[in-house]
């Protein structure tokens, strides 16, 4: 064959996308075991973080150590997971219809974790939000995003907005009032903390996400039952 025709260049360029497809598909399906599980254990961490244990070594036997998976029935009662660990909470409730509740047990005392997921100004934001065992005092909170500017927006991730959390009441009459407000103009100081100085997007939307995930465990907020 002629190496010079446009024949030879035409199936010398078809095999080797052929081979190059071939070898990134036996490499993305080696490492996808892998992958999950990097994710699951990023998702573990986060969900610790929410509980104030951060900087862990092994987020899995840290999780397992304080942590209970449960869904939440209709009645607003919870039941043990008893399938795999997941990740995508949203996915969750959008095609399965359920709603993950963390149950920890932190030196002696209930806690509840919350998913929570929205959309901030560039891209997706979510986060968790632990509650203590009255089910309206916030115990800690974990955010982080995947495309907020950096210096603005994306202070939602640093510990000290997060830290602004701690101790807010979450439901009034009945409703989800946890939130933020734009920075300065908090008005129910209880309920309430100051938005990023610059970032009021990313701000409203972190409110929006927490108002937004957080009511739809209203049954559960204002029930007196616990777990089955």
């Amino acid at each position: 064959m002629n190496t010079n025709s446009n024949s030879y260049t035409i199936i010398y360029a078809s095999v080797m996308v052929i081979i190059v497809a071939f070898l990134l598909a036996f490499v993305s399906s080696s490492l996808k075991e892998t992958q999950n599980k990097n994710v699951e254990m990023d998702t573990k961490k986060q969900i610790l973080a929410a509980l104030n244990i951060r900087g862990v070594e092994n987020p899995d036997a840290e999780y397992s150590k304080y942590v209970k998976d449960m869904l939440m029935n209709e009645d607003g009662t919870l039941t043990e997971n008893t399938d795999a660990f997941v990740t995508g909470y949203e996915k969750e409730v959008k095609e399965n219809n359920r709603l993950h509740v963390f149950v920890a047990d932190i030196d002696g005392a209930k806690k509840y974790v919350f998913p929570v997921y929205g959309t901030g100004l560039w891209g997706a934001i979510w986060g968790y939000v632990a509650l203590n065992d009255d089910k309206n005092t916030v115990y800690g909170t974990y955010f982080s995003h995947a495309s907020e500017t950096p210096g603005l927006g994306a202070e939602i991730a640093g510990e000290s907005f997060q830290n602004e959390f701690k101790d807010k009441k979450t439901i009034e009459n009945g409703e989800v009032a946890l939130g933020v407000v734009k920075f300065g103009k908090i008005e129910k100081p209880d309920y309430q903390v100051d938005g990023i100085s610059g970032g009021t997007i990313t701000s409203v939307a972190v409110d929006a996400m927490i108002k937004g995930c957080l009511g739809n465990y209203k049954k559960f907020l204002t029930n007196n039952e616990g777990e089955e």
